[in-house]
């Protein structure tokens, strides 16, 4: 048996012990997952420090920051997910108890992504705990400091049985996706989210694919453009570039190009100052691989701002690229680095055909004072998300779900939509055996006096209180008696 059955088997094992599903226990362990960030703070940033180049203030300002405060949240908040959700009711069962019974779903399968390892793994991990769920993780093994640490450390906080950390490459994720599971959570590229889609399909195993593509960013003439442009140097250049919802690009009209150019340049000088290679919040290419990727896009652009990179220490500067043609190679795949290509468009409607002839993005933003402008783009375009007026922040709000639409994902998560979206909201009718002529009506034989009064039961919805409820019992008995009478003077003619 290899290693990634061994942890497959243990954490299905731990799971049909039903040690996961009481709520005691799933706050225990959030809390002790908490506890974590606590401790061992220090060891997460050195090891982010070492794959990305990430700042201990940055690495809990993008990484560990937003995994606190989702564990409070749903250590806070989870009796209330867990607990049986009333729903509205017909006539036919007004004196049946219904509701949704959120139910875990048995072992998921997490696989991680590199350029914010800890964020992207855990996240999903404190949906599947809060859930009642056993989880095997699989960090991404291109941050290899760091998932050596998620490796080390989640096993001295969390139940090591219900969450085993498997690690490795290509090879141990393909045959931890020959197991079965009963969801699989995976954060990465739409190339290989299809192979995840095809291994899981063929055990129906339900999926979350967290993707990525080219989100664009729109920004009105007529908009405050110092403040747009502060504001997207900041999205794109966070973390060098390597987030899922960067701007990808920016679609602007040809008399702002420069305008846009000039304040771009002036806010990296604010953040990363005149030398972004050796300021500390500036980061790093993951690898030389990617390094070599993202220069490549390069070839058929021009370079309006920065462009300077060593290779050994893979470094890219802070860039920005004029009067980019459509078909560039920039513009080919998702970026994925500090490239920030502006392309000209002569109005709001060209842009909007533009977003509109592309795969669906993860992110859509528009900068602009006109909410007229905004409600266009908005009601004409579809994105995973929309943010008008700045970059990322909607990450960070756990009342939104966060999802793709399209070649950018399915499903979504983030607080409560974290723990929905990693449990079976099984649906539950409790009825009594009571009351059996009111089912005289669905029992043969079929008339058309039965249909009639079948159509007013179902078909009529109710949400009333105590009072309603039991002048609609008294109804139901007097249509009851009505309904027997019917019977029975039809089988006396009969």
């Amino acid at each position: 048996m290899s290693r990634e059955q061994q942890a497959v088997a243990l954490a299905r094992k731990a799971f049909e012990t039903g040690r996961s599903k009481p709520l005691e226990y799933r706050i225990y362990q959030l809390k002790s997952l908490q506890r974590l960030f606590i401790e061992r703070q220090q060891d997460v940033s050195d090891a982010i420090k070492k794959d990305l180049n990430k700042s201990e203030v940055g690495t809990q300002l993008y990484e560990t920051l937003g995994l606190e405060g989702e564990i409070s949240l749903a250590i806070r908040k989870l009796k209330d997910w867990a607990a049986p959700r009333p729903v509205e009711k017909n006539l036919l069962t007004i004196s049946d108890t219904v509701y949704i019974q959120p139910e875990p779903l048995g072992v998921v399968l997490i696989i991680g992504a590199w350029n914010y390892p800890w964020a992207v793994t855990i996240q999903p991990l404190i949906g599947a705990i809060a859930a009642g769920n056993a989880a095997v993780v699989k960090p991404s093994e291109v941050c290899v400091h760091t998932a050596k640490v998620m490796e080390e450390l989640l096993p001295l906080y969390i139940d090591k049985e219900l969450y085993p950390v498997v690690t490795g490459g290509v090879p141990e994720t393909q045959e931890l996706l020959r197991q079965r599971f009963d969801h699989i959570f995976y954060t990465g590229n739409s190339m290989v989210g299809k192979v995840i889609m095809e291994a899981a399909a063929k055990n129906l195993t339900p999926v979350t694919l967290e993707l990525g593509g080219k989100s664009p960013c729109y920004i009105d003439k007529d908009c405050d453009i110092t403040v747009a442009c502060r504001r997207v140097a900041w999205g794109k250049y966070t973390n060098c570039g390597q987030t899922c919802i960067a701007p990808d690009y920016i679609l602007c009209e040809p008399s702002i190009q420069n305008r846009v150019i000039e304040e771009v340049k002036k806010a990296i000088k604010e953040f990363y100052t005149d030398d972004p290679k050796t300021c500390p919040d500036y980061g790093r290419i993951i690898n030389q691989r990617h390094f070599k990727r993202i220069m490549a896009m390069l070839e058929d652009s021009t370079i309006a701002v920065g462009g300077e990179n060593d290779e050994s220490d893979c470094y890219i500067a802070p860039t920005v690229l004029q009067d980019v043609k459509p078909e560039a190679k920039v513009m080919q795949e998702e970026i994925f680095g500090p490239l920030l290509p502006i392309l000209s468009i002569g109005s709001l409607d060209e842009a909007i055909k533009f977003v509109n002839k592309r795969e669906k993005p993860l992110a859509l933003y528009v900068f602009s004072q006109d909410n007229k402008v905004i409600n266009k783009m908005r009601d004409e375009t579809s994105s995973g998300g929309l943010l008008a007026n700045d970059c990322l922040v909607h990450y960070s709000v756990s009342s939104l779900p966060f999802g793709g639409v399209g070649n950018s994902g399915m499903g979504c998560y983030h607080g409560k939509f974290s723990f929905d979206q990693l449990s079976h909201l099984r649906a539950c009718l409790i009825k009594q055996l009571k009351m059996e002529g009111v089912n005289s009506m669905r029992y043969p034989p079929h008339t058309a006096k039965k249909l009639g009064w079948a159509r007013f039961f179902i078909l009529k919805t109710v949400d009333l209180g105590w009072l309603g409820r039991m002048a609609l019992l008294a109804i139901m008995v007097v249509a009851v008696a009505v309904v027997l009478q019917v019977n029975v003077f039809t089988c006396i003619s009969l």
